[in-house]
């Protein structure tokens, strides 16, 4: 629906008449309580700006034809990029790491893991937005922040505004599937004249931003309650500043022009006046000559429009009263035979306003004089453009910034910004916000990373409506992927085949790696009181040791970074010599540590707490270290892979393979093992995971390999976060002999049967008439090739079946720990080896779902 004659307001996605909206001024209070009182995830408003600013890139789309009538023809197809792009998920997601620290503020968690304070952004409640009349796309874009923030939302445009900001806003809110961006928006159009309606707005406010002059913010601040924050955008001054070599350089003069003719001089970042450091007027003077000679150039390649009366008249009453001074010797006038543009020379240095529309005054003003010159204009400084070499840039920048400048630039480029760049000196989304805290015992909330887990489970935007993504769309799409989001280049272990690469900024790995850490703290460990040693693997591009190198950086933990080393005897000296309680590793690597240096490391008797990940402790492996070696307990670190990062966590309260969801971070979905179907709760399927929060290599609908089924009901830990259980990899079954044969299951015969505990590894050759399988036991701890076998075929019926059928060959062999096969960058064991003809080198399972981050 758009808007008609009849129709003015927008009142929660809905367009009303002045009557209705008038009703419903009256109910303000109520409805502020009743939706603030509903969380709004910041995830939400990115996806529903993100769906917004592809269709204002996409000229054949509706909404791009509705706003696009509502602009000047000429104008259109630049507003819409620049609404846009400032929309895209990339953009917005950096502003909120810039300005509130992460892109989850509004979730109470752990400044400092160490402590049991819990604190978050809040929004300040019922914002008015009271927006300029001059830029279209100032009013929605402030409603975006202000959405960012949490606030409920009421925009006052002018009555003589177009339609446009109402528009765009409805939008927004039809874009959000959860109805939360749309209850948290109301667009009003009126004019200011209209007071009952703009008192009835600010009398009940908790935040009031406004655009304009001196008389809006005055008149704004008289009408807010007490208590309610005042957020001035105001008009603001800029100017150039340039040194002797900067001011004699052509180049430097066109593009101080470009900045003057663009806009004309109507943002509050275009130059009103050119200083130069000097206190020579009649360099002044003879610079004024050369500039206006540049800016005659380049404003013949712009042409400008036409002022209306009241500007014209500013104009040259400005432009007259400069000819009579020069009278006096203070000044000197030139400009277009036409009027299109004049160049103001002053020998006082105070700072004048322009009259703008290409008007620019040039001053001398020494570079020592900088801070006590432009003081007095403080609260109206926004923009300088300094022209000089770097010396010149970082001596002025300090100056200016001491006078009241709040944003430096070089020249020609005033009016540009970068994304996530303070407005007036100050972070709009901080404005629009308050931090809270909750302090609270550390004994009882040790394990709690975040509060908001306790009360519900997360709101989160639906999986994407895309087809399923494999490996190998990911490997092809990364050749595309731009340059500027491939930070981190990251190689998996190669347990399933060859090494696949995965790339992450530097945001990305930095989110993720705080998501993995609240996990952790959820998991058990406290950074406070545990000493960790990381034994994961290192080097080759795997990511393990890296990663929980920075997962403990940030719970600020004690660690010991050691990482895997054949040396045995090396790393249990450390690990006693530095009072190691807590490892975290392979499985397979610290089943090998505990045993070859198990007199020493039972004598120490202080490890605590074992943290794997890549693979699974059997049975009875958890049994001989708990009993054996004083181990307490025996967690999941992390469930996660290398191109998807951390996907879950184990609480204190989780048993076996059962983790919670990482949902700051993915979508997850069970899907029909064999139809692209989602399962009944509860029942079994492949894992499909979508990455949110990754602004470069976004994974839409992942198909991870894993399979799992979703857990219901409350989790005893008191989280509402969704939890999983992961019951293997496709890969785990292998066809043999027209059979199909799971390998946990030859792991478990092995172990309930003859009371195994070491490793299993299984080996599928081929053969001149049928294929021979053959199961690998560490001598260790085997007791004989031919009691296994004995054992895997009574337990196994479908092996005894093949073999009698003359299917396959069924061998056991009992080795050395140093004769199993492993991933040569993860150390994982290689726990299918499938060497017939067609299968893929190395193919086989990954050796467990639970993998390192």
């Amino acid at each position: 629906m758009t808007t008609s004659a009849s129709v003015l307001h927008l009142w929660q996605g809905e367009f009303v008449d002045d009557a209705e909206a008038g009703r419903r001024i009256a109910a303000l209070p109520e409805l502020a309580a009743g939706v603030l009182a509903r969380p709004l995830p910041t995830e939400v408003v990115l996806a529903a700006c993100a769906a917004v600013s592809a269709d204002l890139a996409d000229p054949a789309s509706a909404l791009y034809g509705r706003l696009a009538a509502h602009l000047p023809a000429g104008e259109a197809a630049a507003a819409l990029a620049e609404l846009s792009s400032a929309l895209a998920p990339q953009a917005l997601e950096r502003k909120l790491r810039r300005e509130l620290g992460g892109l989850r503020p509004e979730r109470l968690t752990r400044p400092d893991a160490r402590e049991t304070v819990y604190e978050a952004w809040a929004p300040v409640g019922l914002l008015v937005h009271i927006a300029p009349g001059n830029a279209a796309g100032v009013a929605p874009l402030s409603v975006v922040e202000g959405l960012l923030a949490g606030n409920l939302n009421v925009l006052k445009t002018s009555g003589g505004d177009t339609p446009l900001a109402l528009d765009l806003l409805a939008a927004l809110g039809a874009a959000d599937p959860t109805g939360r961006v749309r209850e948290r928006v109301v667009a009003l159009r009126f004019p200011s004249s209209r007071g009952e309606w703009l008192t009835a707005l600010c009398g009940q406010a908790d935040g009031i931003a406004v655009w304009g002059g001196e008389d809006a913010v005055r008149a704004a601040g008289e009408l807010a309650p007490p208590g309610c924050r005042v957020v001035e955008w105001g008009h603001r001054i800029s100017f150039a500043y340039l040194t002797g070599p900067a001011a004699a350089d052509p180049a430097v003069l066109d593009a101080l022009a470009g900045d003057v003719c663009r806009l004309e001089q109507q943002a509050c970042s275009s130059p009103q006046v050119v200083y130069l450091d000097t206190e020579d007027t009649e360099e002044v003077f003879a610079f004024a000559e050369r500039f206006a000679e540049r800016l005659a150039k380049v404003s013949d390649a712009l042409p400008a429009p036409v002022p209306g009366p009241a500007e014209q008249a500013e104009i040259t009453t400005a432009e007259q009263l400069a000819r009579l001074e020069a009278h006096l010797g203070l000044t000197r006038v030139f400009s277009a035979d036409d009027g299109s543009w004049r160049v103001l020379a002053d020998a006082r240095p105070a700072l004048d306003a322009s009259p703008l529309h290409r008007s620019v005054r040039v001053k001398p003003l020494p570079r020592g004089a900088i801070t006590a010159t432009l003081r007095p204009m403080r609260r109206y400084l926004q923009t300088a453009a300094v022209g000089g070499g770097r010396a010149d840039v970082a001596e002025v920048s300090r100056a200016m910034f001491a006078a009241g400048v709040s944003r430096v630039t070089p020249v020609g480029s005033m009016l540009e910004s970068y994304e996530g760049e303070p407005h007036d000196g100050v972070y709009a989304l901080q404005r629009y916000s308050r931090r809270v805290a909750v302090r609270t015992p550390a004994g009882e909330f040790g394990t709690v990373a975040c509060l908001d887990d306790l009360v519900a489970a997360p709101v989160l935007p639906p999986a994407p409506q895309a087809p399923l993504l494999g490996k190998e769309g990911v490997q092809r799409a990364l050749a595309a992927l731009d340059a500027r989001y491939a930070h981190l280049h990251f190689r998996s272990g190669g347990s399933t085949g060859t090494p696949a690469l995965s790339v992450f900024t530097c945001d990305d790995y930095d989110n993720q790696m705080r998501a993995a850490a609240d996990g952790l703290l959820a998991a058990g460990f406290d950074p406070a009181r545990d000493r960790a040693a990381n034994l994961f693997y290192c080097g080759g591009m795997y990511g393990s040791f890296i990663s929980f190198f920075s997962i403990l950086e940030r719970l600020n933990a004690t660690q010991i970074p050691m990482a895997a080393g054949p040396d045995h005897t090396a790393v249990a000296e450390a690990l006693v010599v530095h009072g190691v309680d807590t490892v975290f590793g392979m499985p397979s690597y610290l089943w090998q540590l505990f045993h070859a240096e198990a007199g020493r490391l039972r004598a120490y008797g202080g490890i605590r707490t074992v943290f794997y990940g890549g693979e699974h402790f059997t049975a009875e492996q958890r049994r001989v270290l708990t009993e054996e070696f004083g181990v307490r307990m025996i967690r999941s670190a992390a469930y996660g892979s290398t191109d998807l990062g951390p996907l879950g966590y184990q609480c204190a309260a989780s048993e076996g393979s059962v983790h919670h969801v990482l949902t700051d971070l993915h979508t997850l979905e069970v899907l029909d093992p064999h139809e692209d179907r989602p399962v009944t709760p509860g029942e079994p399927g492949r894992l499909v995971f979508t990455s949110r929060a990754r602004a470069g290599q976004r994974l839409e609908r992942y198909e991870i390999g894993d399979l799992g089924r979703e857990v219901g009901g409350p989790c005893a830990c008191g989280s509402h976060v969704p939890r999983l259980e992961l019951l293997g990899r496709y890969g785990d079954v292998v066809r043999v002999g027209t059979y199909f044969l799971n390998y946990r299951r030859l792991a478990q015969v092995a172990q309930e049967r003859l009371g195994y505990h070491g490793e299993v590894q299984v080996l599928v050759d081929p053969g001149p008439d049928r294929e021979r399988l053959t199961v690998r036991l560490d001598e260790g701890y085997a007791s004989g090739a031919a009691a296994a076998l004995e054992a895997l075929a009574a337990g196994v019926p479908e092996l005894a079946s093949a073999e009698a059928e003359g299917l396959l060959d069924l061998a056991v062999e009992t080795v050395p720990v140093a004769a199993f096969e492993r991933t040569p960058t993860s150390g994982k064991l290689r726990t299918v080896i499938d060497r017939r003809r067609g299968a893929a080198p190395g193919s086989g399972p990954d050796s467990g779902p639970a993998k390192g981050a």
